[in-house]
């Protein structure tokens, strides 16, 4: 009996779904560019570079992600923006709440951990 190795689709799946969920929430979110004052100031750096750091984590390290391009880079800011928002932004709140956060987080570290896969850029090159 042959076994068949789905790994690499496996990791289309996670980057394509994680990083398509995660443009619904940062999408959104570029309209306050206008007036990046009235967002929020999680670590302190100020309204404006807190939405620029936001919108790379949510925007444009989510597109790297789903083609595969620079995938264990482009997954750390993905990371630290679901671990700002999991430990920080929901710091007080219950599980339930934080849980969209961390399961974010959980598949950003595993693809920071695997790579891409063969069916993306990154995996082209080989």
């Amino acid at each position: 009996m042959m076994k068949k190795n789905f790994n690499d689709l496996a990791l289309l799946l996670l980057r394509v779904g994680f990083g398509g969920f995660m443009l619904t929430h940062g999408i959104p979110k570029m309209n306050m560019l206008s007036d990046p004052s009235q967002f929020g100031d999680p670590i302190g750096v100020g309204p404006t570079i807190s939405l620029i750091l936001a919108l790379i984590g949510e925007v444009v390290a989510p597109i790297l992600l789903i083609i595969g391009f620079k995938t264990k880079w482009a997954a750390i800011p993905a990371a630290i923006t679901m671990m700002v928002a999991a430990f920080i932004i929901h710091a007080k709140d219950d599980l339930g709440t934080k849980e969209h956060a961390l399961l974010f987080l959980i598949a950003f570290v595993v693809l920071f951990l695997t790579g891409a896969g063969k069916f993306s850029v990154d995996g082209m090159k080989r």
